[in-house]
């Protein structure tokens, strides 16, 4: 296994001055040791993938120096663009070095929304043209394999991807403890108490219909263990296992076909961050049966606790601004219920922060159904339209220009 520190120490003195990316939970003993050990100034935690490369370019324009930009390959996809349409020799050929946890690698157990991208991470980066290599557990092979990449980068003008396979890096420094939000609810908690609070009907002892699109990560995990312990009914949940940042547009897509039924779409603060720009586009389209909350926990939970830049981001006000009808935030998860309800008054698209403390049960369990199995359930739940034939359960108004826009922050 590779010594984090050793590893930092041979890429700065190879000629790295910046390190940027997205965490990776393979990349996670990395990723805290930059944390630890590097100055603001030399570590950028990007909002995305591509953002990194964007990131890693304008240094090169600047100082003439590389940065590594890290990442999952899951989120590879969003790296395409900016490297063949920016740094790709044929247009401003730009080195840098990409160092990419390499996620459902074959013959490695993985969760399934790995498997695919891992099977065919190789011969993606041979249609793209990078050049690259599986970076060596040996820790002296590691640092030539270094050396040779940050080479064959700056020879050619061009990214050089280095895949990290499982157990690749040991444990290092790790980032002081900031404050852990123990005043805060878990979000598990939250979650539940959220659930409850959206599907209770105070208009009929029926089910209220309601649809929820949940993020990728522990929520969505945790969505599903409060179905299996509470024995309601999971199959309008729809769970976004991969795809971080996309849960907001999917419910988006849903909601626009479902005019008779409220869609609810649990989110995160990093993925709100990862593709921000889609609150602007929900605001401009989404019925006002849509409903928008973000569990705000500052931190990139699933993939090692790394903090996001949320703390800068006044999200109600932002929401607003973009376009919402109804923002709102609130820390406390008894007033839930009142939240709701101004959610719905105020017609949507409405969103609530939800302010949580970071961390998650280590118990959690995870879907025993496929993503397959979930997308048929879904779908045949929303096929079969609202129970009991049941009108919309409330009129929230249109979405003339006039209407005002408001909420407390």
């Amino acid at each position: 296994m590779i010594d984090p520190a050793r590893f930092v120490e041979h890429c700065t003195a190879s000629g790295v001055t910046l390190y940027t990316g997205v965490p990776d939970s393979l990349l996670k003993q990395l990723g805290g040791h930059i944390m630890a050990t590097l100055p603001r100034e030399q570590h950028v935690i990007a909002a995305n993938e591509g953002a990194a490369i964007g990131i890693a370019l304008g240094h090169y324009l600047r100082t003439r120096e590389l940065s590594l930009v890290y990442m999952q390959n899951s989120g590879f996809g969003n790296t395409v663009n900016p490297l063949l349409s920016l740094a790709d020799p044929d247009v401003y050929g730009v080195p840098m070095l990409l160092v990419v946890g390499w996620r459902g690698q074959t013959g490695v157990r993985d969760e399934p929304q790995h498997v695919k991208q891992g099977r065919v991470m190789e011969p993606l980066l041979e249609a793209l043209d990078l050049p690259w290599s599986v970076l060596p557990t040996d820790p002296d092979k590691a640092e030539e394999c270094v050396s040779a990449a940050i080479a064959t980068a700056t020879e050619k003008s061009c990214p050089y991807v280095l895949l990290v396979e499982k157990g690749t890096f040991a444990t290092g420094a790790t980032p002081p403890a900031t404050a852990s939000g123990s005043d805060l609810a878990s979000r598990e908690d939250a979650l539940c108490a959220l659930t409850r609070a959206v599907e209770a009907d105070a208009d009929a002892d029926t089910d209220t219909d309601t649809v929820i699109v949940s993020t990728t990560g522990m929520l969505s995990r945790e969505l599903f263990e409060y179905r299996e312990t509470s024995g309601t009914d999971g199959s309008r949940d729809f769970l976004t296992v991969g795809g971080m940042g996309h849960a907001s547009s999917i419910a988006l897509g849903v909601a626009l076909r479902e005019p008779e039924r409220e869609v609810w779409c649990f989110d995160g603060d990093g993925a709100l961050l990862m593709h921000l720009g889609s609150l602007a586009v929900i605001a401009d389209h989404a019925p006002s049966s849509y409903f928008h909350v973000v569990f705000n926990n500052g931190v990139h939970d699933s993939v090692g606790g790394q903090p996001t830049s949320i703390d800068n981001v006044n999200v109600a006000a932002t929401a607003r601004s973009l376009g919402y009808r109804y923002a709102d935030t609130t820390s406390d998860i008894a007033q839930l219920p009142q939240k709701i309800a101004a959610m719905r008054d105020h017609g949507g698209p409405a969103l609530l922060e939800l302010r949580v403390r970071p961390g998650n049960r280590p118990d959690i369990g995870r879907p025993t159904r496929t993503p397959a199995e979930s997308k048929h359930a879904f779908m045949s739940a929303l096929a079969s339209g609202p129970p009991n034939g049941q009108a919309p359960k409330r009129d929230t108004g249109g979405r003339d220009a006039g209407t005002a826009r408001g909420g407390s922050e």
